[in-house]
Protein backbone atom coordinates (compact mmCIF):
# COMPACT_ATOMS: atom_id res chain seq x y z
CA UNK A 1 0.00 0.00 0.00
CA UNK A 2 1.27 3.17 -0.67
CA UNK A 3 2.06 5.44 1.98
CA UNK A 4 -0.25 9.17 2.30
CA UNK A 5 1.81 12.33 1.85
CA UNK A 6 1.80 13.58 5.52
CA UNK A 7 3.40 10.28 6.36
CA UNK A 8 5.85 10.48 3.39
CA UNK A 9 6.66 14.14 4.47
CA UNK A 10 6.80 13.39 8.19
CA UNK A 11 9.44 10.22 7.34
CA UNK A 12 11.40 13.04 5.19
CA UNK A 13 11.80 15.69 7.92
CA UNK A 14 12.59 13.26 10.56
CA UNK A 15 15.19 11.58 8.54
CA UNK A 16 17.12 13.52 5.81
CA UNK A 17 15.69 16.74 7.27
CA UNK A 18 17.55 16.61 10.75
CA UNK A 19 20.54 14.35 9.26
CA UNK A 20 22.78 16.13 11.62
CA UNK A 21 21.34 13.98 14.31
CA UNK A 22 22.27 10.88 12.44
CA UNK A 23 25.59 11.81 11.99
CA UNK A 24 26.00 12.76 15.33
CA UNK A 25 24.57 9.45 16.46
CA UNK A 26 27.33 7.37 14.53
CA UNK A 27 30.15 9.66 15.47
CA UNK A 28 29.13 9.05 19.03
CA UNK A 29 30.69 5.18 18.07
CA UNK A 30 34.06 6.07 16.57
CA UNK A 31 35.73 8.44 14.27
CA UNK A 32 34.84 8.27 10.46
CA UNK A 33 34.77 9.56 7.31
CA UNK A 34 32.47 11.00 5.20
CA UNK A 35 31.64 8.31 2.66
CA UNK A 36 31.94 6.01 5.31
CA UNK A 37 29.45 7.47 7.94
CA UNK A 38 26.86 8.01 4.41
CA UNK A 39 27.15 4.00 4.95
CA UNK A 40 26.83 3.62 8.39
CA UNK A 41 23.53 5.63 8.28
CA UNK A 42 22.12 3.86 5.27
CA UNK A 43 23.20 0.41 6.89
CA UNK A 44 22.22 1.61 10.74
CA UNK A 45 19.31 3.73 9.94
CA UNK A 46 17.64 1.84 6.32
CA UNK A 47 17.29 5.50 4.82
CA UNK A 48 20.44 7.18 2.16
CA UNK A 49 21.15 10.60 1.48
CA UNK A 50 23.47 12.09 -1.08
CA UNK A 51 27.41 12.40 -0.33
CA UNK A 52 27.14 16.16 -1.16
CA UNK A 53 24.57 16.51 1.71
CA UNK A 54 26.64 14.82 3.95
CA UNK A 55 29.66 17.17 3.47
CA UNK A 56 27.32 20.35 3.89
CA UNK A 57 26.41 19.46 7.50
CA UNK A 58 29.69 18.42 8.38
CA UNK A 59 30.77 21.51 7.48
CA UNK A 60 28.22 23.12 9.68
CA UNK A 61 28.57 20.80 12.43
CA UNK A 62 32.19 21.52 12.43
CA UNK A 63 31.83 25.46 12.49
CA UNK A 64 29.42 24.81 15.28
CA UNK A 65 32.07 23.11 17.18
CA UNK A 66 30.28 19.82 17.88
CA UNK A 67 32.41 17.68 15.72
CA UNK A 68 36.25 18.17 15.13
CA UNK A 69 38.39 16.24 12.17
CA UNK A 70 41.76 14.93 11.32
CA UNK A 71 43.26 13.79 8.26
CA UNK A 72 44.79 10.12 8.07
CA UNK A 73 46.56 9.67 4.62
CA UNK A 74 44.26 11.13 2.49
CA UNK A 75 40.90 10.87 4.01
CA UNK A 76 39.75 13.30 6.29
CA UNK A 77 38.04 11.37 9.57
CA UNK A 78 35.69 13.37 12.04
CA UNK A 79 34.93 12.83 15.03
CA UNK A 80 31.87 14.27 18.04
CA UNK A 81 33.05 16.79 20.30
CA UNK A 82 32.27 17.50 24.35
CA UNK A 83 29.92 19.89 22.86
CA UNK A 84 28.35 17.61 20.17
CA UNK A 85 27.58 14.79 22.63
CA UNK A 86 26.03 17.56 25.16
CA UNK A 87 24.01 18.76 22.07
CA UNK A 88 22.53 14.76 20.78
CA UNK A 89 21.78 14.37 24.28
CA UNK A 90 19.70 17.74 24.63
CA UNK A 91 18.26 16.70 21.16
CA UNK A 92 17.49 12.79 22.14
CA UNK A 93 15.72 14.09 25.50
CA UNK A 94 13.60 16.67 23.10
CA UNK A 95 12.43 14.02 21.12
CA UNK A 96 11.21 11.75 23.92
CA UNK A 97 9.51 14.61 25.33
CA UNK A 98 7.86 15.41 21.99
CA UNK A 99 6.56 11.58 21.59
CA UNK A 100 5.32 11.48 25.30
CA UNK A 101 3.10 13.84 24.48
CA UNK A 102 2.06 12.57 21.08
Amino acid sequence: MEESKPMLRLKRTLTKGNLWLYILSELKRGRVYAYGLSKKIEKEFGWSHGLITSYVVLYKLENEGLISSEFEGRRKYYKITKKGSEELRKAKRYLQQLLNKL
